[in-house]
């Protein structure tokens, strides 16, 4: 038995929020099903390919989204290092390592439990706060794996802003 009691109507699906969201910007999309979409996103850094998969026992829009980045095994101590200290910056979304494949992925979920509806702001808010990880963070990534650098000295490097102009 629920906390709450209350009727269930038919629900409008997530993915199609998503869906036109990714149509009105012209990103290349595929829909997997009722329950995925995956959508190719040019960035300043990469090109981003996001999956959104609606999770329907949970409630939840999950979105993952990897980046052309992939990380030798010698190299995973020190990607995971990064994580962490990444990671701990973060109030919303993390990135995680799947040594299997060798990919960094930023990861979210918006939760829409008790029938709440996804609205088409807050598909954005889940997307933009991705992008703007993954962007923020690319170079730490490529410090680590293309310049060999520790994690510290990575992401000290990538974090560090100039002001003004030469």
């Amino acid at each position: 038995m629920s906390l709450t009691e209350f009727s269930e109507g038919a629900r409008v699906n997530p993915l199609d929020v998503v869906e036109r969201m990714a149509s009105v910007n012209d990103w290349s999309f595929e829909r997997a099903g009722d329950d995925e979409i995956t959508i190719l996103v040019a960035g300043r850094w990469s090109d981003y390919q996001v999956s959104f998969t609606w999770m329907t026992e949970i409630e939840a829009l999950h979105l993952a989204c990897a980046f052309d980045l992939k990380v030798p095994e010698r190299r995973n101590l020190e990607v995971q290092q990064l994580i962490s200290l990444v990671n701990e910056q973060m109030w919303i979304g993390h990135f995680d390592l799947w040594p299997k494949d060798g990919l960094v992925m930023f990861r979210h979920a918006l939760l829409l439990a008790g029938g709440v509806e996804a609205s088409g702001k807050q598909c954005e808010a889940v997307l933009g706060t991705a992008l703007d990880s993954c962007e923020r963070y690319f170079p730490a990534f490529q410090f680590v794996l293309w310049a060999g650098k520790p994690a510290r000295e990575a992401l000290d490097a990538a974090m560090f802003e100039t002001s003004g102009e030469a």
